[in-house]
């Protein structure tokens, strides 16, 4: 197989997260009030997941729904688009519980989602980066001054590139960002009408196994340090974690059991995720093999980086206002959980 089988479905998704970066459709998000006036079912938890990550694996073993059904609780699976529509879901009460990148949920609560983050994964640096064609003269950020940067627009990708420009001493204004969605980024990356495309996992090994792409920067510096972390956040909608606690633990417990697992089972991980999302299963072996697992609650240091990303974004006016990350720091009720 030659092409990334699922770009078109992928593109389809994608263009989603696009629009809600760009500022497009917040009003769908800022709709508070009607968050806060949510009835938890204390009988059903509803999760909503993308097609690739953590949490189509944990779908897919159903260890989550054997535990839960000890304390009578089902448990509903709602597919997303992507993270920007999962937190909208999240929001209007649609869902209780998902898992997005670093940046939709600060572009959600700047649009005033009352969202929670109840828990990451470890760093994933390598997970993104800066690509360049094979025969490509480029041969460090540096050389980016005055070149084509494809790139989804307020994504974590977003932030790489700044970051990696910073480092570098290149001002944003000196490189031509062309905002394009994954699907259309391979397209004009394939034509040679972009120089470089900074972009995640899988479409990051997909360009690697498929297109021989070579990886300029990823979100480490030159010495091994994270220059970016690159976190997958676990969140929730606040009525539902203050509500039931007890069961927003239980996921975290199931989802740290699954990074063990994972790790240690990386091949069959592997077939997990060929199986629900299609994947070609070698580019499916490099994505997986840099992805992170081990999932803990959200510390305040991993708040300090979102707020961090928050403040870059204000001050490239991707969000209209500045933003306190720590404000959606999930406390857990002292006396209120059910049981």
């Amino acid at each position: 197989m030659t092409s990334f089988q699922p770009l078109s479905l992928r593109r389809r998704l994608l263009l989603g997260a696009l629009v809600v970066a760009t500022g497009l459709s917040y009003g769908l998000l800022a709709k508070p009030a009607q968050a806060q006036s949510q009835t938890v079912n204390p009988k059903q938890l509803r999760i909503g997941y993308q097609k690739y990550g953590t949490l189509t694996l944990l779908k897919a073993r159903g260890t989550l729904e054997k535990r839960l059904a000890q304390q009578g609780i089902t448990v509903k699976w709602t597919e997303f688009p992507a993270g920007p529509q999962l937190l909208e879901g999240l929001n209007v009460g649609a869902i209780d519980f998902g898992t997005v990148g670093e940046a939709p949920p600060i572009f959600a609560q700047a649009a005033g989602a009352q969202l929670a983050y109840i828990g990451n994964e470890p760093p994933a640096p390598t997970s993104e980066a800066i690509v360049v064609p094979k025969t490509s003269t480029l041969k460090s950020v540096a050389d980016l001054r005055g070149k084509r940067v494809a790139l989804n627009k307020g994504s974590n990708v977003h932030y790489l590139l700044v970051r990696q420009l910073e480092k570098a001493g290149i001002p944003w204004s000196e490189i031509q960002p062309v905002y394009l969605p994954p699907a259309d980024a391979r397209a004009a990356f394939e034509r040679g009408a972009v120089d470089a495309w900074v972009i995640w996992d899988p479409f990051l090994a997909a360009a690697e196994k498929q297109l021989d792409a070579r990886v300029l920067a990823d979100g480490r510096t030159a010495d091994g340090k994270n220059l970016v972390s690159n976190h997958q956040f676990y969140l929730a909608s606040r009525p539902y974690a203050n509500a039931r606690p007890d069961v927003v633990n239980v996921i975290l417990d199931e989802l740290a059991q699954l990074g063990q697992w994972a790790e240690k089972n990386p091949k069959d991980a592997t077939q997990f995720l060929a199986k629900e999302t299609g994947l070609d299963p070698s580019v499916l072996d490099l994505a997986v093999s840099r992805f992170s697992y081990g999932a803990k609650p959200v510390t305040a240091s991993v708040l300090a980086e979102q707020q961090r990303i928050a403040d870059a974004f204000v001050t490239l006016k991707l969000i209209p206002k500045p933003i306190k990350v720590a404000d959606a720091a999930w406390q857990p009720p002292a006396a209120t959980a059910q049981r």
